[in-house]
């Protein structure tokens, strides 16, 4: 079992990650002994993730915007100078915007789009040298995007760029799968409810507004560490191999139950 579900050994790459679910994520991969590298915008906050991860196995800092096509390739040449191979690429930094239907403004569609859509095309395309090398047939490299729920049912936020900017990466992950399954790279999607981020904090940063959130999950709480990196580690390992062009809820039923 634990070779079915290993990534020891393996490389990965998780941008978005020095907090949040990219942060979970993160941690869930050095803990099953794979050599992580997180990236982010805010150094400060990426230095200390990776000083944090590093204390329980292999970790390393990039710092990345991957709102524009050169922070993408940037980020990838620095990753190719650590790993000759890739063998696990998450997609999971993302940008988010809210304000009234009437007063949305143009702004609040251009770094979503950029980071949310544009950024995974544009890493994943420059990477994909590096995916082609770490793959086989019998071990396929993988990408992991991070969704939303957001993306498959309309949110009661005001969040409009942020929601169609995850409906458009859900199929996107579907659209890269059949096109590099030949190369023998899985794509798939992971489409989170409410887990604690800073994104979230604004519904989720009181007792009061958590418990409220939690009642309408059919499970009856918030997602926690354990739930995102258990599926990104089966999703990453042997046990997921046979698996390509999925979007997968992970919101305690939200969108499968009601």
């Amino acid at each position: 079992m634990q070779e079915l579900f290993g990534v020891a050994g393996r490389t990965a790459l998780v941008t978005g990650g020095s907090r949040g679910i990219g942060l979970m994520i993160a941690r869930g991969l050095v803990r099953g002994g794979a050599r992580v590298i997180i990236s982010s915008r805010k150094q400060a906050d990426l230095e200390s993730a990776a000083a944090e991860l590093s204390a329980e196995g292999e970790c390393e800092a990039i710092v990345a915007d991957l709102s524009t096509p050169e922070g993408a390739r940037s980020l990838a040449a620095a990753t190719r100078e650590r790993f000759a191979e890739l063998h696990i690429l998450v997609n999971n930094a993302g940008a988010a915007w809210g304000a009234p239907l009437e007063e949305f403004p143009p702004s609040g569609w251009d770094r979503v789009s950029h980071t949310n859509v544009e950024g995974v095309f544009h890493l994943t395309v420059a990477l994909l040298a590096e995916l082609r090398a770490g793959a086989s047939p019998e071990e396929p490299a993988r990408v992991i995007n991070i969704g939303s729920i957001d993306g498959l049912r309309a949110p009661a936020m005001e969040n409009y760029s942020y929601s169609a900017s995850k409906a458009a990466v859900h199929m996107l992950t579907r659209h890269l799968a059949k096109r590099l399954a030949l190369d023998n790279i899985t794509v798939n999607a992971i489409a989170p409810g409410p887990f604690e981020s800073k994104m979230t904090a604004f519904f989720l940063g009181t007792p009061e507004l958590r418990d409220a959130v939690a009642r309408d999950v059919p499970l009856r709480r918030i997602g926690r560490p354990d739930d995102v990196a258990g599926l990104v580690i089966f999703l990453a390992s042997r046990a997921g191999s046979y698996l390509t062009g999925t979007v997968i809820p992970l919101d305690g039923g939200i969108t499968g139950c009601n």
